[in-house]
């Protein structure tokens, strides 16, 4: 009987296509899936919903900077262990993961270059190293921008993004605040403007020192900004924060900020805010 027939089994194996990895990522906004060269091709920002995605120091020197222009400056410092930290992991081994994960020895790139033909002493945070935390050297690196920006008559732009001090180095990394806020006093007593860019996100001593000693304070759409945390503030206060909270354009409603900018509109938007600071004969040159 037909019934008890066996059935044909095909012994063909179907391969499956496979995937490249990374070729899609999720919005944390809007949770829509977007391919990541669409992505890249439109700055980092959500097609779908404006989401300002992080940039890492080359992505943000490139978006600010006049191409082959930039010229950077101490490349060579960085971080070594000097209170000797132990813990779960020692933060020597946490250097070295990070230096191998992103290709640099320390959190801040520091140089001049052109910003559309004015140059510009342009300091950039990057979140990517360590949380973009602020130790010795990246201090050090952001002095030394300030001042060389301060004798070379140059306009100071900082773009910030730290989860704060680098706890590994205790008091060291705490110096770090009056070190870069003394530069900018000096910079500021030279007539010389300084832009602070605050990016997603800034917070504790950075929030505390040089991301808010700008002529101009500036922030992208959605920027988290603050000393502390949301989560710790509540804890803290036991009390509802209202919404938007520590959000940049909060902050811009409550006077804290003075622009918000989009990613796209942030070169020009500088350009121009240092063309209305810079004397005329410092910024031709003379």
């Amino acid at each position: 009987m037909a019934f008890f027939r066996r059935k044909n089994v095909s012994t063909v194996k179907v391969r499956k296509r496979e995937m490249p990895d990374g070729l899609w990522l999720k919005c944390p906004s809007c949770n829509e899936i977007i391919f990541k060269q669409d992505l890249e091709a439109n700055d980092k920002v959500c097609p779908k919903c404006d989401f300002h995605f992080q940039l890492n120091r080359i992505e943000r020197r490139d978006l600010l900077i006049d191409a082959d222009t930039f010229e950077e400056w101490d490349e060579e410092l960085f971080s070594v262990d000097t209170l000797k930290f132990t813990g779960v992991a020692s933060y020597t081994s946490k250097l070295e993961d990070n230096v191998k994960k992103t290709g640099h020895r320390d959190a801040a790139l520091c140089g001049a270059g052109l910003m559309n033909g004015q140059r510009v002493a342009l300091g950039i945070m990057d979140f990517s190293f360590l949380g973009a935390s602020m130790g010795a050297v990246v201090g050090e690196k952001i002095t030394r921008l300030i001042e060389r920006g301060t004798e070379q008559q140059l306009p100071v732009i900082v773009s910030c993004a730290s989860g704060g001090a680098r706890m590994y180095e205790g008091l060291y990394s705490l110096m770090q605040m009056a070190k870069t806020s003394g530069a900018l006093a000096r910079h500021a007593e030279a007539g010389l403007p300084y832009v602070a860019l605050l990016t997603h996100p800034t917070m504790a001593g950075v929030m505390a020192s040089f991301a808010t000693l700008g002529d101009v304070i500036v922030a992208e759409p959605g920027a988290l900004i603050g000393f502390a945390g949301p989560r710790v503030i509540k804890e803290t206060t036991q009390q509802d924060l209202p919404p938007g909270f520590q959000r940049a354009e909060f902050l811009l409603k409550h006077g804290l900020i003075d622009q918000v900018i989009h990613r796209k509109e942030l070169k020009q938007g500088i350009t121009q805010l240092i063309s209305y600071m810079q004397p005329a004969a410092v910024a031709a040159g003379e």
